[in-house]
């Protein structure tokens, strides 16, 4: 088993003296000066034209910004996909979609530089957010087992990730708007930090994959069950690193806003040059900023906390006391089975297996066969005769299933097989209502 020593809690206070060592840079005063600014014009923007569909973005926007710290990046996120939909060219004012004077020809062309600036800062928001995903991972691959069982963890992980991504697709195709795609792209990550507090207290789907994964250290459960309490870990995160990024949600939610009401009131004449003027600058700084926030937090190794559940499992897989191939002699005229009892469908049974061979090439039958509750096999793996083998399968049944390494056909030689065998249970987000989920 993998040693557990040196391994201290990660609490608050451990993870203060990390973050220690990365203080952010104060933001730049034109972020609290601008978007004072933004919100004296707003209320010239309304004041003649009474706010409709407006008025629950503008009570949003003098709010206080959520206080996790990954959901004001999906936030951030969608204000910015907002704002470019805003900024289509066929949503345009019709004086500026056709300008027929100097100042609408400047306000044409300022509106074409604000949705380049926005579509360049929510492309490396993207990008920050797969690359800190790729580097996690990359870091994971390195650690992992390179056998047959890491390849069944990484699978069941894609699979996962595939069927969240199929869900935020169906949801675009059938016309879902910004705000539902990413209201479901946040409701994901939330299921991502249920499926932590489960395996920190071995409950749910997590009751079966802990007592597979035996020898998981105190200290890590103890982790991923606090890791989002009010005062847990991640609260000294939010302390350090919290109070720039709320600005800027508020700063971005602000100039969505502030471009809503300068297209919807811009033919009646409200919207002013030195109003797009401060819009340009808004945006121009909160660009700056924004991508000097998440540059800093991508080289002070700042995780994406929805991987943490990936990391933990790989660091308990290898605490496992079983990772060694096994020697199983089998006698001329006999067999060896494996019985395996699977809990839950989806979980994954595999093998890995060789003969040691000795001055003559031999072989050794083998198949798998699934037994139900009241003893009828189906086979699942016909049998057939081979030197070596590895494989695995999905499993759609609960209950037992057999594999058989067979020697009767021999009536002198006896055969050792070098195996794994495992049943890996699947690693899938809880059936739990989404109403008992703490945002």
């Amino acid at each position: 088993m993998a040693s557990t020593e040196g391994l201290v809690p990660i609490t608050r206070k451990f993870l203060a003296s990390y973050y220690d060592k990365y203080p952010f840079p104060p933001l730049s005063d034109d972020v609290s000066r601008l978007c004072s600014e933004i919100r004296s014009i707003i209320p010239d923007l309304l004041k003649e034209s009474p706010p409709s569909s407006e008025s629950s973005l503008v009570d949003e926007a003098g709010c206080q910004p959520p206080r996790k710290v990954d959901e004001n990046m999906w936030k951030n996120r969608e204000q910015l996909e907002e704002i470019l939909f805003l900024l289509e060219k066929s949503r345009w004012p019709r004086a500026l979609q056709q300008p027929s004077t100097s100042d609408d020809s400047e306000i044409a062309i300022a509106f074409v530089s604000i949705h380049d600036k926005v579509q360049k800062t929510l492309k490396m928001l993207e990008a920050f957010q797969s690359k800190n995903s790729e580097r996690v991972l990359n870091i994971v691959m390195t650690y992992l087992p390179q056998d047959f069982r890491a390849t069944l963890i990484l699978q069941q992980r894609e699979r996962s990730e595939r069927n969240k991504k199929a869900a935020v697709d169906a949801l675009v195709s059938s016309g879902g708007t910004i705000r539902e795609k990413y209201a479901l792209l946040w409701q994901q990550q939330v299921d991502r930090r249920r499926q932590l507090a489960q395996l920190g207290s071995a409950t749910g789907v997590y009751k079966t994959l802990v007592k597979y994964l035996v020898g998981v250290p105190e200290v890590l459960l103890d982790f991923v069950r606090q890791i989002n309490d009010d005062d847990g870990p991640m609260e000294e995160q939010r302390h350090r690193y919290g109070p720039p990024l709320y600005s800027l949600t508020t700063m971005i939610l602000l100039v969505r806003v502030f471009v809503l009401l300068s297209c919807r009131r811009f033919d009646a004449g409200l919207v002013k040059r030195h109003h797009i003027t401060v819009l340009e600058q808004a945006v121009d700084v909160y660009s700056n900023e924004f991508i000097r926030f998440i540059t800093f937090l991508r080289y002070c190794c700042f995780l994406d906390i929805s991987l943490i559940l990936f990391v933990l499992l790989v660091y308990c897989f290898r605490c496992r006391n079983n990772d060694d191939f096994k020697e199983i002699s089998v006698a001329a005229g006999s067999s060896h089975e494996v019985l395996l009892s699977v809990e839950s469908i989806n979980s994954y049974i595999a093998w890995d297996f060789s003969l040691i061979q000795g001055k003559m090439s031999l072989d050794i039958g083998f198949s798998v066969e699934y037994i139900n509750p009241s003893g009828q096999k189906t086979l699942i793996l016909p049998y057939r005769r081979c030197e070596s083998d590895q494989g695995n399968f999905c499993t759609v049944m609960t209950g037992d299933y057999k594999l058989v390494w067979d020697n009767s056909y021999s009536s002198f030689f006896k055969k050792v097989v070098r195996c794994k065998v495992d049943c890996i249970p699947p690693v899938v987000e809880p059936a739990e209502s989404r109403s008992e989920v703490e945002g």
